[in-house]
């Protein structure tokens, strides 16, 4: 499919996606995927499912297609003015068919989840001695190889590698739940992108990424510059906590005091709302037992972190054709044209992309820790 600058590629098949047949492509009525960073990113295709000739009386012709079939691979690539991107890698979980009365009408409907899905799919009882969370996660991720997974583990502010005598961390769940409860603990996040290269994807486990240029501008009431249709901002004065309370530390045997003051992450506000709000801001009871001093700060100030990240929240719509480019998720992004309040720089927390003939839209999250611009600059291109 190829419109004004912009080309779709689907690969697709049970075991190594290959280029989807013409029959396939001919039957494309739309795409959706979304990108979400706590969560699996999804994709749902439309076909048209008519009937052609005496071969289709007795099953439609795109059900009897193997490489349509749940648990088929599917790779989906746009390429806007020659950049190519890697939109979507994932699994086939589910099918729907829609038969209509009214000729060309009948739809079929293919739903999926990223490959992060095969590390949902079993549920294990498993020690890791010796290992700290860098290196389950390390070990976890590589075990996934065959889907193209690349792990990029962050380590933690602080790290206790478990000495055997003592404790050995134990795995009751999923692959995947086991890496999310614990980036969780960190106030960090574990996601599968897909790319750079098809049939690659990259395992993040580590912090939100706050840092690195930024996406082009997202530009509202600019005139000719203008590429956002639609775009809303919240502002919830709730959101940031600080921890406070106690642990005993399971070294020591001593009762220390645990507490949090601040955001840690990487600034992208000139008036965070953990500082304009003192002193306002909410506090909770820190909880937890088997961990000594600096394990208990690190998880504390993990959570405290976390609880910033989503004080302001801006949903909108762009034309990918207006805008130039695909809108990147778990990356950064200007906005200018709100005023001094809401422009600068956001985190990309989730983006969902609505491909049709001639159209392609985006939809999208971004979320910062408060408001004001910390510079008068945005990138344009």
């Amino acid at each position: 499919m190829s419109q004004l600058g912009i080309s779709l590629t689907v690969l697709i098949g049970p075991t190594v996606p290959v280029p989807a047949s013409t029959t396939i492509l001919e039957s494309l009525d739309s795409i959706e995927v979304t990108h979400n960073d706590q969560s699996r990113s999804g994709f749902q295709i439309v076909l048209k499912a008519g009937r052609s000739g005496a071969t289709d009386m007795l099953e439609f012709n795109l059900l009897k297609n193997p490489v349509l079939k749940p648990f088929s691979r599917v790779i989906l690539l746009v390429t806007i003015n020659a950049a190519p991107r890697v939109l979507m890698d994932g699994i086939i979980t589910h099918q729907q068919l829609s038969p209509n009365n009214e000729p060309g009408t009948s739809t079929m409907v293919i739903t999926g989840e990223d490959v992060s899905l095969m590390m949902d799919m079993e549920e294990r009882s498993a020690e890791h001695p010796a290992q700290d969370e860098t290196i389950i996660a390390n070990m976890i991720i590589l075990t996934y190889a065959q889907y193209g997974l690349v792990p990029m583990v962050i380590p933690p502010i602080s790290l206790d590698p478990p000495i055997p005598t003592e404790r050995t961390p134990v795995q009751q769940g999923t692959d995947l739940q086991y890496l999310q409860e614990l980036s969780g603990r960190h106030g960090y996040v574990f996601y599968v992108s897909p790319g750079p290269i098809p049939g690659q994807n990259t395992a993040y486990w580590g912090p939100p990424v706050r840092t690195g240029l930024p996406q082009k501008a997202l530009s509202i009431n600019m005139g000719p510059d203008t590429n956002v249709e639609q775009i809303n901002f919240s502002n919830d004065s709730l959101r940031p906590t600080f921890q406070a309370g106690s642990v005993q530390d399971r070294l020591t045997n001593q009762t220390m005091p645990v507490q949090t003051f601040a955001s840690t992450r990487m600034p992208l506000v000139s008036q965070p709302a953990w500082l304009v709000n003192q002193p306002n801001v909410r506090r909770k009871q820190f909880r937890r037992s088997g961990l000594n001093t600096i394990q208990a700060y690190a998880q504390a100030q993990g959570q405290t972190d976390a609880s910033m990240d989503d004080v302001v929240t801006a949903q909108g719509n762009l034309d990918a054709l207006k805008y130039g480019d695909t809108l990147q998720p778990r990356a950064l992004v200007d906005v200018r044209g709100a005023g001094y309040s809401y422009d600068g720089t956001y985190y990309v927390k989730s983006v969902t992309h609505n491909i049709k003939k001639n159209e392609y839209k985006q939809r999208f999250t971004l979320t910062r820790e408060g408001t004001g611009a910390l510079s008068p600059m945005v990138r344009t291109s």
